[in-house]
């Protein structure tokens, strides 16, 4: 029987570009998402060992069902990769409470109710969870007050998970991203924005969607079992660059 991974935030962008992978290494995935129509839409191309789930991931009883119809369809799981996630942006004062619960509902609850149902499952054969943060919860950034305190908080949880559900063999990793060139990006980001970015970056560029999908299916995967609590960012060197003024690199 093949090893079943469980991706949330499926239909696009880094969640559709990992599902593909574990498909091309020879795993049955189950694509999570809200969007019915996208998700349908991304299942149509990729055949029989892929199968959509329409969840939203911060509601409990909908995770809860979500689990179960994909054990029963599936019959194990392996991997769960938690990358659903909202992004909404502004000034502090211009953040009120319902835009700061609705940030934190999807990229932590979410995270923590979906790895909760799971527990037992990845009990069975030992197995890995995958947390998708991102920079902006290792570097503080202006405009993302909620967004970057729930990525910080993923990347907290992801150590929680590590130190109590290693004894089980259930593996916690998260993989934080920097600037990825989906398509949502490229719509927002002015060219000011991009090339301000890529004067910041080490790298020079964007990351892609394959690039981060290539490290979540390696932290998901057997070689990587030894790997566990680890934070990784996937950003082209931004992270490390402190600072990081282009104008001292003269």
């Amino acid at each position: 029987m093949s090893k079943v991974a469980v991706v949330t935030g499926a239909a696009r962008g880094i969640g559709l570009a990992t599902a593909k992978q574990f498909l091309a290494k020879g795993w049955s995935v189950a694509l999570i998402d809200w969007d019915q129509a996208e998700l349908d839409l991304a299942c149509g191309e990729l055949g029989s060992e892929a199968q959509g789930f329409h969840c939203d991931v911060s509601d409990e009883v909908q995770v809860q069902a979500m689990i179960a119809a994909v054990l029963a369809r599936f019959g194990r799981l392996d991997a769960l990769v938690n990358n659903a996630g909202v992004a909404e942006f502004g000034p502090i004062e211009d953040c009120d409470f319902a835009t700061w619960k609705r940030v934190m509902a999807t990229n932590l609850d979410g995270p923590f109710l979906c790895t909760q149902a799971a527990v037992p499952a990845l009990k069975e054969h030992g197995g890995a969870v995958l947390n998708i943060a991102s920079i902006s919860g290792l570097r503080a950034s202006t405009l993302r007050v909620a967004y970057g305190t729930s990525k910080a908080a993923v990347i907290q949880l992801t150590k929680q998970q590590a130190a109590e559900l290693g004894e089980y063999g259930i593996r916690a990793n998260c993989v934080c991203p920097g600037p990825v060139r989906t398509k949502l990006a490229m719509a927002v980001h002015s060219p000011e924005i991009i090339a301000a970015y890529h004067d910041a970056i080490p790298l020079n560029r964007y990351g892609s969607e394959d690039e981060i999908a290539n490290l979540i299916t390696f932290l998901c995967s057997e070689e990587a079992s030894y790997i566990t609590g680890q934070v990784v960012a996937a950003d082209g060197g931004f992270e490390s660059t402190g600072v990081g003024l282009p104008a001292l690199r003269e």
